[in-house]
């Protein structure tokens, strides 16, 4: 029963700070300390069944998007061969750093809430930051785009928020916030199907024993509250309402290193 709960609790957590930014890696770290899953390898197949049910919900609130840029690339139209430029550019800082070097930062990271809580307070000073009034009338191009992927690297750490960082410097360097939202969610889509996939081929190679119905529970729960999540964010990036979130990183992150120091 333990065993249920805990994955349903840990799906809650994945699908609701997948897209808000408050960091969800950070938060799982969280909630593995609390509710006894430690250890690198303990949890592996829900980790990675929790992350496929947050991959599907940005496919599936994105959709219509993801339909226009096939199309566009089909037909060759421009603007859908230089969107998807940019999120290819986007794409190399991370898929550098978590090619050689996620497996150190996880094990770094792995049930230190030192580290976790502090990365959670420079995400609270970063979205503190990208919520004050800024002139966002630029149009994305490639340096931004790369600059924005760099952002999307850095969030690998346990605690910083990927969406958080990636919109915060979107609009910190000029773009729209529904473009920045726009542009951060979709931007992420490949790297996480790579990461899923790399994570599989590892779980190949570690024998674990499967239960069915906490992972069906964990996933089902991921992957609705991943949609609310997606679309919520969205209309709070709109509204310009990240100054909520960065009080909750404070909070949270000074929580965290509370409970590390105590514990």
């Amino acid at each position: 029963m333990m065993e249920i709960l805990s994955a349903i609790l840990l799906g809650l957590v994945q699908g609701l700070t997948e897209f808000l930014p408050v960091s969800s890696s950070g938060h799982l770290e969280l909630a593995k300390v609390i509710l006894g899953h430690t250890g690198p390898e303990e949890g592996l197949i829900l980790t990675i069944v929790l992350h496929t049910a947050t991959a599907l919900s940005t496919l599936i609130v994105f959709r219509k998007d993801i339909g226009e840029i096939l199309t566009g690339l089909l037909v060759k139209k421009s603007n859908s061969w230089l969107f998807t430029l940019h999120i290819i550019i986007s794409m190399i800082p991370a898929a550098f750093i978590g090619l050689f070097f996620e497996e150190k930062i996880a094990t770094l990271f792995d049930g230190n809430l030192f580290l976790v809580g502090g990365a959670l307070l420079a995400t609270g000073f970063l979205l503190h930051l990208a919520d004050r009034p800024v002139d966002t009338k630029k149009v994305l191009n490639s340096q931004n785009a790369f600059w924005i992927g760099i952002a999307q690297a850095i969030a690998i750490l346990p605690g910083v928020s990927r969406s958080g960082a990636t919109i915060a410097s979107a609009v910190l360097l000029g773009i729209s916030r529904e473009n920045a939202a726009r542009f951060s969610f979709l931007m992420v889509i490949p790297l996480i199907f790579g990461s899923l996939s790399k994570s599989i081929l590892d779980a190949e190679s570690t024998a674990i024993t499967i239960d069915l119905l906490p992972l069906t529970l964990g996933f089902t729960t991921a992957l609705l509250t991943g949609i609310f999540a997606c679309r919520w964010m969205i209309a709070l990036v709109k509204n310009s309402q990240l100054k909520y979130f960065a009080y909750y990183c404070f909070v949270v992150g000074t929580l965290a290193l509370l409970y590390g120091f105590v514990g």
